[in-house]
């Protein structure tokens, strides 16, 4: 029986061409990837709706090295996708022959983004993945030349479709039809897209050359500010303090006014005089008293008891928008 590993991304265009392979009575077994910046949440749920197994794949440092540079460069934001659809290629390609699998199918369609799915942009992932005789793109294929699966026999062209372009209309008949439901917008789950994440990270990589997990994940909370090789961030909500507590570590530094509610501030890298202070500030700006001039804010390390005290002092909005790393 013919075989396809499937590239799900947790989108509709990846699931759509699986389904689409899979009716053709070709076993069909999804390949999704994790990173510091998607996760396998979506792909898990959208592989239920179409009942085919899953392969999960942890390549975070790998993905990360290449997301720091970029061979083919980046999106609009810090998106590597050319890149980064290579990678995925390649890692599904070496799985062909663990799972007997034939070809790899992907969700790409011509022309629907303007860096990472031009002909020539599909081209250069095919060529840089190193299984380029092995890839199908069920949901365009008719706007490409015929693959070797085509030729041979294994998939009927015939049946394969021509979609180009932007427009979701075809793809969300096509959910309709196959009973397809709750799918995220394209890119939706990775970070990288984001122009605030993209931004904040854009700022961890110039003052660290080599941020660990816990760094990358805490871009992803809070309100974040840069005091030279000092970093300040400052939850929004309870929730939020006590995702940002998993990736606190040994050194890090927390703030919180001593007589007023207040948000949890935290402060890493440089523990230096004008970062203290400033995070003092912060932490005055974000709590009930913030329209007070001066307020008594109490401070320590992560995990010990915060029993040192300094004044915290009003911040303008233009004073601490100057620090300030969020769009």
């Amino acid at each position: 029986m013919t075989k396809a590993l499937a590239m799900i991304s947790g989108g509709l265009d990846s699931i759509l061409a699986a389904k689409l392979i899979r009716n053709q009575g070709i076993q069909v077994i999804g390949v999704c990837f994790k990173s510091y910046f998607f996760n396998e949440v979506k792909a898990v749920e959208m592989c239920k709706q179409i009942d085919i197994p899953l392969i999960v794949i942890d390549f975070s440092k790998e993905h990360f090295n290449l997301v720091q540079n970029p061979k083919h460069g980046y999106g609009k934001n810090m998106n590597p996708c050319i890149d980064c659809h290579a990678m995925m290629m390649s890692y599904t390609g070496n799985l062909l022959e663990e799972y007997k699998a034939d070809f790899i199918i992907t969700g790409e369609v011509l022309n629907q983004r303007p860096m990472s799915q031009t002909k020539r942009s599909l081209d250069i992932v095919k060529k840089e993945s190193g299984f380029s005789e092995k890839i199908l793109r069920p949901l365009c294929a008719l706007n490409l030349e015929p693959t070797k699966m085509e030729i041979l026999g294994l998939v009927d062209r015939e049946k394969l479709l021509d979609i180009s372009g932007r427009s979701r209309s075809r793809q969300m008949e096509l959910a309709e039809l196959w009973g397809i439901k709750d799918y995220p917008s394209p890119a939706g789950g990775c970070k990288l897209t984001e122009p605030n994440y993209s931004e904040r990270l854009r700022d961890l990589l110039k003052y660290n050359n080599n941020p660990t997990e816990e760094d990358i994940a805490l871009l992803r909370y809070g309100r974040h500010f840069r005091v030279g090789n000092s970093k300040i961030m400052v939850s929004r909500t309870q929730n939020e303090s006590k995702e940002m507590k998993r990736f606190l570590q040994q050194g890090d530094m927390m703030f919180f006014p001593k007589s007023y509610a207040g948000s949890m501030v935290i402060l890493t890298g440089d523990k230096n005089a004008k970062a203290i202070e400033f995070a003092a500030d912060v932490s005055l700006r974000y709590s009930k008293g913030k329209e007070q001039k001066e307020m008594t804010i109490k401070y320590g390390l992560y995990r010990k008891p915060l029993n040192k005290y300094i004044n915290g002092k009003y911040l303008s909005d233009e004073e601490i928008n100057e620090y300030s790393i969020n769009l």
